[in-house]
């Protein structure tokens, strides 16, 4: 089978066995404890939840994360996604387009997302690691995108029957494309977290965008556990960074660094506690694409309106006008977070 096919049946696979995964780790939101404003002196009608990302006014810190590209049933996925991107005026980042690299008739799934999302809005290019600075610029100007995710994922990949085994060079070749392209650049997780240390290494090649992507969410290694029928991994499905302590540690860098919060985000006050420990944008999939594939467009349409008025709610009941002023908020540690924190 030749590997543009492998990767199509690749991704079809992942979205079955993403439905079909059942192992829950915990991201440890649940410890992070913000007190309630009893006299906001707010209205609703005046919550402010614009934010700007990679350059542009967004409606929400809030965006549809990378999940799919490349088949077509991920085009079809795609198209609903971007619709509801454009609704509510968020970013949408792009899955993989590794694939769309040596197959241009893969092309359509990703550059269906610019065509619905538009020129006004924010959309982000997605390529692994081990991409060239010229792959990268491919990739960017094949939907005129804003930005590009590079992803890491050595934890999948070494549970993937055909996944990569070498991982040398990669900050090298981050740096190099920190350095060619003329947008942003993101480097992002997939689900098993971004240490402080790590993420001192890429600020010092010169990212200033990091998706912490913690654990709590999608479990890659389950996936790809389900998908290698010669050894059995469950006893791995518990490694990873929670995504709330991920965050917090790569919050103390400090400087122009700006974090992305994702994996297992799944509610309104998953949102709230990512931006008050100090998220610059908070990424949602799993959820989205859950409620996409099992109940259709309208319910995760709805996901997604009840999501953003709930964030304006909780603002209200901690006093907060606009995003900025809840990286201000005070807040508290308590439990297993604490403990790992100490």
């Amino acid at each position: 089978m030749k590997g543009n096919d492998i990767r199509r049946d690749r991704k079809k696979e992942h979205i079955e066995y993403f439905l079909k995964s059942s192992y829950k780790n915990r991201t440890l939101f649940e410890d992070i404890y913000i007190e309630h404003n009893s006299l906001p002196e707010l209205d609703l009608d005046e919550i402010d939840t614009k934010t700007e990302f990679l350059g542009k006014r967004v409606d929400f810190p809030i965006m549809i994360n990378a999940m799919t590209g490349g088949s077509e049933i991920s085009w079809e996925i795609n198209r609903y996604l971007s619709q509801i991107g454009r609704k509510y005026g968020i970013p949408m980042a792009l899955g993989s387009q590794t694939i769309a690299l040596r197959d241009k008739t893969s092309q359509a799934s990703f550059k269906i997302v610019r065509d619905i999302i538009g020129e006004d809005g924010v959309v982000i290019a997605n390529l692994s690691g081990h991409a060239s600075p010229e792959e990268a610029k491919y990739a960017i100007d094949m939907v005129n995108a804003d930005g590009i995710q590079i992803h890491l994922n050595p934890a999948q990949e070494l549970v993937m029957e055909e996944g990569d085994r070498n991982f040398k060079g990669i900050l090298k070749n981050i740096e190099k494309i920190v350095t060619s392209i003329e947008k942003p650049l993101i480097v992002k997780e997939v689900g098993f977290g971004i240490s402080k240390a790590v993420a001192e290494k890429l600020y010092n090649v010169g990212v200033r965008y990091i998706d912490v992507s913690g654990q709590g969410g999608t479990n890659f290694i389950e996936i790809e556990d389900r998908r290698n029928n010669k050894r059995d991994y469950r006893d791995l499905y518990s490694w990873g960074i929670p995504t709330a302590l991920s965050l917090i540690q790569c919050t103390s860098i400090g400087g122009d660094l700006k974090l992305i919060s994702s994996g297992g985000i799944k509610n309104s006050l998953d949102i709230l506690k990512s931006l008050v420990i100090g998220a610059h944008m908070v990424g949602i999939s799993g959820m989205l694409l859950r409620k996409l594939m099992e109940e259709g467009y309208e319910a995760a349409d709805k996901y997604m309106g009840e999501l953003t008025l709930k964030l304006k709610i909780l603002m209200l009941l901690t006093g907060s006008r606009r995003v900025e002023e809840l990286k201000r908020l005070p807040y508290k540690v308590k439990g297993e977070l604490k403990d790992l924190l100490e």
